[in-house]
């Protein structure tokens, strides 16, 4: 199976100019790095520097994402300050992602909000990067499946209420599991619960839908070139969604070549 490492730069880099910067160094490193056979990279950069990423690596390996999409309408209205998947898609981005715990957490998005999210994003033929992860305090209170069994019941509801978007939705849909406490935190959860998880999400979207068996989901949370190899080497971990690893090209870069070995193996 072929992995994924997607760096979600979130409100990084300040300056366009640091943008550029990031993207020289990373289309560099993708050109003269071997051992990138197997690993499929993406970006996705804040909303104002979409664009110019988009154009940046056009014709490179690199695809980009929108880090959020508007939940009101897929094309246009009267929705100040949004931005719909129609525009992120002319944009240049061919997925993004939904669910992120920071927009959970600032933003209160709601289950019926991510459902018209998600929906709003596959109808304009964007890829999903769909996010899900316990608190700490759900952690500690051993909720973690419970949890990730309610965040995942939006995938339920979509194949129920959308059913023609079922075609092709294992290729559009990549489900990454991010414990709230271990992101930005430097807390990694072991390689074995992290495996444990990742198989009751496969075991679970399978049982929504037998076309849905093998779904990449992958990991994310203090993700780094130092523990890259380690979620590797699981058989369970399709990738990773990296934060502050992917604003180095080097660092980013090691964590996808760790994922490329084992793929290779």
């Amino acid at each position: 199976m072929q992995a994924w490492v997607i760096g979600n730069w979130k409100q990084n880099p300040a300056t366009s100019h640091d943008v550029k910067a990031l993207l020289d160094d990373l289309l560099t490193a993708v050109s003269t790095k071997a051992q990138l056979d197997g690993c499929q990279l993406m970006v996705a950069p804040s909303l104002i520097h979409l664009t110019a990423v988009s154009e940046r690596i056009k014709g490179s390996s690199i695809l980009s994402a929108a880090q959020d999409i508007s939940a009101h309408s897929a094309s246009i209205g009267a929705y100040t300050g949004d931005c719909s998947a129609q525009q992120i898609a002319d944009a240049g981005a061919t997925w993004t992602i939904l669910g992120h715990s920071e927009r959970r957490q600032y933003h209160q998005e709601s289950h019926d909000c991510l459902l018209q999210k998600m929906t709003h994003a596959l109808t304009q033929n964007l890829g999903v990067i769909f996010c899900i992860g316990e608190t700490q305090a759900q952690y500690d209170a051993k909720q973690t499946l419970a949890v990730i069994d309610a965040q995942l019941s939006v995938i339920t509801d979509l194949l129920t209420q959308q059913p023609e978007l079922m075609a092709g939705l294992s290729e559009r849909l990549i489900v990454a599991y991010e414990p709230v406490w271990a992101i930005g935190t430097g807390k990694v959860p072991t390689v074995a619960e992290v495996s444990a998880t990742h198989q009751h999400i496969k075991q679970t979207l399978a049982s929504f839908n037998t076309a849905l068996e093998n779904m990449t989901v992958l990991y994310g949370g203090s993700v780094n070139a130092d523990n890259a190899d380690s979620f590797a080497a699981d058989s369970m971990i399709d990738g990773a969604l990296v934060g502050g690893a992917s604003l180095k090209a080097e660092s980013f870069l090691a964590i996808a070549q760790a994922f490329s070995r084992a793929t290779a193996q």
